[in-house]
């Protein structure tokens, strides 16, 4: 099993996921609520939508973020990679080094914002991405496979 954690500033951007979802939601409460008070819809409409809200709220705020950082796990064979992730459905995916295409590091502006870089890893089946680990650490992590991979040797 996979031993390597991303990092813990993952559950502030997961967190901050999760609230701007909720937001969504409450926005969508907040009309249905308008329109019960305009068109005497259900009140059990807007009840419902509100109730639904605060759940989201609860779970992707709360529990996912938890459950998500706690399950991630990689690690970096010589030979292959090792990746564990998944809540409901748990993925253990192995990719073979000789299969690796090329790899990238991505940082959007919430992951600048927490010092976090995601390391994407491209072969002939798909993409495949570490999320949320440190600039140092997404860098080096890079930089290794890439040299696992033999891709070192066709820039030189």
């Amino acid at each position: 099993m996979p031993t390597q954690r991303i990092s813990k500033k993952a559950l502030a951007v997961w967190k901050l996921k999760g609230i701007l979802v909720t937001g969504m939601f409450f926005l969508i409460t907040i009309s249905l609520y308008s329109v019960y008070l305009w068109m005497n819809f259900s009140i059990y409409l807007a009840g419902s939508a509100g109730v639904l809200t605060v759940l989201t709220g609860v779970w992707t705020i709360w529990v996912l973020p938890q459950l998500r950082w706690r399950i991630w796990r990689y690690e970096v064979h010589e030979k292959e990679m090792e990746l564990l992730r998944g809540v409901f459905i748990k993925r253990h995916t192995l990719i073979p080094m000789t299969r690796i295409q090329h790899v990238d590091t991505e940082q959007g502006p919430i992951y600048k914002r927490y010092g976090l870089t995601a390391v994407t890893i491209s072969t002939a089946a798909g993409i495949h991405e570490i999320p949320a680990l440190s600039e140092e650490v997404g860098g080096r992590l890079r930089d290794q496979i890439a040299y696992l991979a033999g891709m070192e040797e066709n820039h030189e």
